[in-house]
């Protein structure tokens, strides 16, 4: 009776056990904090590592596949966003793992590479478990297919998420990833952990949906809780010091924002001047009349530098407009096949394109560019597509100082003074999340069965 009463707490705790095995594959080339997370992945089985862009999530991601594969005797699948599957190949020549390149199903390696939009392709009782590469990207797809993938995981004993989540208190992104690991659904843990008070939520096909996080606020006494909960299965740093060790050979170099805000040539529709844009619609409005402006003054900031940058649009105007105001640039839009996509993402990669122009919804996940150090960029609400764009360039690796600028028009410093609320809100979210999670692991890194328990007098 006691037995089922203790399993029945344990339950309800949501600290759920390890599900994976001791490593029996450990390279020298990890270093110390990267060997540390790996082990306890591998152990604990189904797993997400929230570490920032340039802490190695390739390396330690390919010695978690190998692992899985020695285990199982079965490949490692290995999802990615586009283009970065090429990368991954590299990392795992450069390391001596033998990965592969995957396009239609073909299984050619203990590690099989391939991307989100190709999973279609394969059937997940050839693998012994899958490893999603920048996850945050998950919530990004279309129903259809992020059921596809969480359905993909959901057979396989072994999971692994990794991504360099930017927005700690985006519960849907918690939520998403808890799912994909088979532990709760984020419906289930916003019912568990939350309490809504604004009702933000939908109903749709028979499921719930979450519209907003606005409403959503911790239920008396949760917050902890949930914290330690989630740390049961995730670990998340922005820097090696995070859990305890040196950050040698882990320093940015400078980031340099400049906001650039230009007058419309145009007054408002229907009136003798310009006034200020304050609703979206306005806002919105604002910005399609300004696009000869706006990229304007992208052209001028990127042309004649003689070094590599990056443009960032959210319209296909805006990027046929760009290409043409920037003569060597070439745009990767979602007019292009994914062999076109990927093949001038590599040319930038690769150092034969100088400047590339595309969208942060296609190119601001997961690739890897310290050749380059400037962005130019149109604000946007969406605080988690700038920070990605922006640490493609601005990441551990970069040797040089990295300039953003961001162009926009008088309406668009709201949106400016939105991001920068957004920024500091993040930071001190992930802040209490690194807390959260480094004393959880402290406490296991800590534990000892040597200590004798103290008996109160009376018993």
């Amino acid at each position: 009776m006691n037995s089922a009463y203790n399993q029945w707490i344990k339950n309800k705790s949501q600290l759920d056990g390890n599900f994976g095995f001791e490593p029996n594959f450990m390279p020298s080339f990890l270093k110390d904090f990267q060997a540390f997370i790996t082990e306890w992945a591998i152990k604990k089985g189904r797993a997400a590592i929230f570490a920032d862009c340039g802490l190695g999530k390739s390396p330690m991601g390919l010695v978690w596949a190998w692992n899985i594969y020695k285990h199982t005797g079965k490949p490692t699948l290995i999802l990615t966003p586009l283009a970065v599957a090429n990368q991954f190949e590299q990392e795992g020549e450069k390391f001596q793992i033998e990965a592969a390149r995957s396009k239609a199903g073909e299984i050619e390696a203990p590690i099989v590479i391939t991307n989100y939009e190709r999973l279609h392709f394969y059937n997940p009782n050839d693998f012994g478990g899958v490893y999603c590469d920048e996850s945050s990207i998950l919530k990004s797809f279309d129903g259809v297919r992020k059921a596809q993938i969480t359905e993909f995981m959901r057979t396989k004993k072994y999971r692994l998420l990794g991504t360099a989540t930017a927005a700690p208190n985006d519960f849907t992104e918690v939520g998403t990833s808890s799912e994909a690991l088979g532990y709760l659904g984020y419906m289930d843990m916003l019912g568990r952990f939350f309490t809504n008070r604004q009702k933000t939520t939908h109903h749709y096909r028979g499921k719930y949906q979450l519209t907003n996080n606005q409403g959503w606020r911790f239920k008396g006494h949760a917050e902890e809780k949930f914290w330690r909960w989630m740390s049961s299965w995730a670990i998340a740093l922005r820097k090696p010091s995070d859990l305890g060790f040196d950050d040698n050979g882990f320093n940015l170099p400078p980031l340099e924002v400049n906001h650039h805000v230009i007058q419309p040539n145009t007054n408002t529709p229907g009136m003798l001047f310009n006034l200020p844009a304050i609703g979206w619609r306005e806002q919105r409005a604002e910005r399609k009349r300004t696009i000869n402006e706006r990229c304007e003054m992208i052209a001028e900031l990127v042309n004649n530098t003689g070094k590599s940058a990056t443009v960032w649009c959210d319209y296909n105007p805006e990027g046929d407009l760009l290409t043409k105001l920037i003569p060597d640039a070439q745009q990767v839009s979602g007019r292009d096949s994914d062999d076109s996509k990927e093949e001038k993402f590599n040319a930038f990669s690769n150092g034969e394109l100088r400047v590339l122009v595309t969208k942060p919804k296609i190119g601001a996940w997961g690739l890897n560019w310290q050749h380059c150090s400037h962005a130019a960029c149109f604000p946007s609400n969406s605080y988690e597509r700038y920070y990605q764009l922006v640490r493609r360039h601005y990441r551990f690796g970069q040797k040089n100082k990295v300039v953003v600028d961001m162009i926009t028009t008088p309406g668009g410093e709201v949106v400016l003074k939105n991001q920068e609320r957004k920024e500091k809100q993040a930071d001190q979210m992930f802040t209490n999340l690194v807390k959260h999670m480094t004393d959880s692991i402290e406490i296991d890194r800590k534990h000892t069965y040597d200590k004798k328990a103290v008996i109160p007098s009376w018993l």
